[in-house]
Formats: C-alpha cells, structure tokens, sequence
C-alpha cells in the first residue's frame, strides 16, 4: 500500500466519523423554572403554575416528533441533585414524564446560568453532529431573574451562535424583559394557554429548515472523497461552538462570588480542547498537501521510467 495511503487512514482513525442516520435532529433543551414563585396558584385557575406547568408540558412531550432530543434543565428546585432531570438526548416518553413530574419548587431564579448552561449543551450537540440539525432553547419562568447581568450578557451570545430562543411567560404581571431580546416570547396567562404555547414551539421545531450555508459547503466539498470530507467538517464545525461567555483567548465567565452568579456555577468547557479547536483543520491542511505532493512526486517517477524504457528501445 502507498504510504499517502497509509497517511489518510491514519488521519481517519484519529478523528472518528459521524453515526449514520443522526446528522438531521431537532435539539431543544428546555430550562424550567421551578423557583418558589410557581408554587403560587395560575390566575383564578385555582391550579399552582408549577402543577399547571408539568401538566402541560407531559401533553405536548407526548406528541412531539420521535426524531425531536429533548433535554430538561430545572433551576432552584429544593429536591434535585442534578438540575438535569433529563438530559438532552432521544426521546422516551415515559422517561420524560418521570422527569417532568419531579420538581418540587423552591429558591430563586437564576436565569443567566441556566441560560449558559442549556444553551451550552446545545453547543457541544451541534459539535457532535457537525452542524447539522435543529437547536432550541426554551425557557418557561413565571418571573426575572436574580442574575440580570448574565442574562444581559449570555442572551446576545446565544443568539449569535444560531440557536434560536423562546420564552414563556407563565401568568407574568408585565411581558418578561427578555420579551423582546429572544426569536419569540409567548404569554400564558392560564392552564390552555400555556399548553397552546408549548405546542406553537414544537410546531416550529419541525417547520425548522437546514441552513442554506450547510448546503453550499457540501456542494464545495463534493469531489473530497467522503470520509475525508466528513472529518474536515468535524474540524470546522468547532469553531463557532465555543461555550457561551467564553472565546478563544478569552474568559468571560462570571467569577465564584459575583453577587449576580445565584445558583450552581455555569458549566465550564475544557479550555485547552476551546483553545485548540482548530489544530485538526492545520494538520488535515498538511496530509491533504503531503498526499498530493507525494502522489505527483509518484506520477514524475513514473514518467521518468517509461521515458527511460522508451529511450532504451
């Protein structure tokens, strides 16, 4: 075997290749609040929004699409370990609804960490599918957060990543500040409202279409060979994954003590890995121009033998 061969198996074995049938799914991590605030009754509905809130949500988790991976992210509930009751993965509904049904509400409301943190998680799916897919993020809270400051920060960077934001504000006063800084902000005032919410949002994770973007880089790459092709797209598509509040040379993530950081920490990507991100688009770049020199280097010799075969006769 060649050894520009041998070159390009290496490559591939170092940089594994993406699961057939998994590159085009829909991905929404919904954050819950479960702060004391929704132990409080919905209205004159006579139901406590918390109750109202898992009810609604166990409806609409069972008609969603089975292709939909969904994730559930709770904040400040005083019975949970893990505020990933149920992480962000394929959907089993009856595993779902155990979840849904498990908060218990209590504390505060430290939206901006838990904005990071969902939105974060998305970041790392949509590395893991190469960009392919859906990502959502959906925040249902009957109030503002006591991290205002991150939410100021996080919300713009969220949204510049390409993942789309909705809000539910569940029997609010006055619209949530966020109200006008997300893709859409829904009011739900009562029990059918809410769950009329719910459903509006998973009708447009299905309406969802591919980034044109994705279509062209594939039409440029199509005379690659494909495996190649495929571990140049793992390399590229890191670089706009970087976690929320965070950059290449720079940490923006709140410090422990800062008195707006309520709430476990935000989650932390592995810095050398952030840093990094771009060494296996430098070391394809050199193979791809290793292989080709070589493979002219070859294609030379063999002219030079047949011109010396030929100069003999």
């Amino acid at each position: 075997m060649k050894p520009s061969v041998w070159i390009v198996i290496l490559v591939l074995c170092l940089l594994p290749l993406p699961t057939h049938g998994q590159d085009v799914t829909h991905h929404v991590v919904i954050v819950l609040d479960a702060s004391k605030s929704m132990d409080g009754y919905m209205g004159s509905s006579q139901q406590k929004k918390m109750t109202v809130a898992k009810e609604a949500l166990v409806e609409v988790m069972a008609q969603i699409q089975p292709d939909t991976h969904v994730g559930l992210l709770v904040f400040s509930s005083a019975n949970l370990s893990d505020p990933w009751v149920y992480p962000l993965g394929p959907l089993d509904t009856e595993e779902l609804e155990a979840a849904i049904r498990l908060p218990i509400p209590n504390g505060n409301t430290p939206l901006g960490a838990y904005i990071k943190m969902g939105a974060d998680r998305l970041l790392k799916a949509r590395a893991e599918q190469y960009g392919y897919g859906t990502y959502r993020l959906l925040i249902v809270t009957d109030g503002e957060a006591q991290d205002k400051m991150l939410v100021d920060q996080f919300v713009p960077e969220v949204m510049a990543r390409g993942i789309v934001m909705d809000v539910i504000g569940v029997d609010m006063r006055s619209e949530h500040t966020l109200a006008t800084r997300v893709h859409a902000y829904r009011k739900a005032d009562d029990p059918q409202a809410l769950t009329r919410a719910l459903i509006a949002v998973f009708a447009e994770v299905g309406a969802d279409a591919t980034d044109a973007a994705e279509e062209e880089a594939f039409a440029q790459i199509a005379p690659i060979p494909s495996q190649m092709a495929a571990a140049m797209l793992k390399a590229l598509a890191a670089s706009g994954n970087t976690p929320i509040g965070e950059g290449p040379s720079k940490a923006a993530v709140p410090t422990e003590g800062d008195p707006g950081a309520t709430g476990p920490p935000p989650a932390q990507g592995p810095a050398k890995d952030d840093d990094g991100r771009l060494w296996p688009i430098w070391f394809l770049a050199v193979v791809v121009a290793v292989v080709i020199l070589w493979s002219k280097r070859g294609k030379g010799k063999s002219r030079t033998r047949r011109s010396a075969k030929r100069f003999k006769r």
